[in-house]
């Protein structure tokens, strides 16, 4: 049985309020999140910042649907996703979510064209839809022309496209991105800054998370994270 859609005071697209998340470790309890509490509206860029350890990795998994918050409130679009089991987080997280991780995570013996189909393969669609489908998410960043290379045959650049197009396959609510310039270059890395901010410009939902401020400085808003707790929150 689903979980009710509910509406959130302001109608924000994502709402989070008063997170805890504790892991208990032997006698001793660890709380990586310590009441955090933040909306995230429809379309916006926001980045994620804080050290090791600070709580943004757990709370990128939160929002992700990997993992729930020990205490709080988790509404997205409208669904209460602090409340579902881990089914219900499945199909959420699916539907939803486009993860972007900073190790790529392609199949290395698969072409760009079938690990962008991936999705829509665990999805049922059938097989000359979700070709279709996954060959116009890769022009969507330009590698129109590599649907049959894989990925040792790819720059660490064009391998970040594959994944960021295999992301965007689903058309998903947010894109949620890991430090996806951490195995590039300088240059490489603002390339896909770059394609990050015409994804947003197009309308794409994008949470980033990062411990480089040059990274974060391509957001419009950023949410500072510190022992757990939120340190700051600006935008620009």
């Amino acid at each position: 049985m689903g979980v009710a859609p509910v509406v959130t005071a302001d109608g924000a697209f994502i709402h989070a309020e008063d997170h805890w998340r504790t892991y208990v470790m032997g006698a001793e309890e660890i709380h990586a999140l310590r009441g955090v509490s933040f909306d995230i509206e429809r379309g916006e860029y926001l980045a994620v910042m804080g050290p090791s350890g600070s709580g943004k990795s757990t709370l990128m998994n939160i929002v992700g649907c990997l993992d729930t918050p020990s205490r709080g409130t988790y509404v997205l679009r409208g669904k209460m996703v602090s409340q579902m089991d881990d089914d219900e987080l499945a199909a959420v997280r699916n539907r939803e979510i486009g993860f972007v991780f900073q190790t790529f995570n392609l199949l290395p013996r698969a072409t760009a064209l079938h690990n962008v189909e991936l999705p829509l393969v665990y999805a049922g669609v059938a097989k000359e839809q979700r070709l279709e489908v996954a060959r116009k998410s890769l022009e969507m960043v330009d590698l129109g022309d590599r649907v049959t290379h894989r990925p040792n045959e790819l720059s660490g650049g064009q391998r970040q496209r594959v994944a960021i197009a295999r992301a965007l396959v689903m058309q998903p609510s947010i894109l949620l991105a890991d430090e996806p310039t951490g195995n590039l270059d300088s240059q490489t890395g603002e390339d896909i800054m770059k394609l990050f901010a015409r994804l947003h410009h197009d309308g794409h939902t994008i949470v980033l998370v990062t411990h480089e401020a040059d990274v974060a400085q391509h957001a419009h808003r950023t949410l500072r994270i510190r022992d757990g707790q939120i340190e700051s929150d600006t935008r620009r």
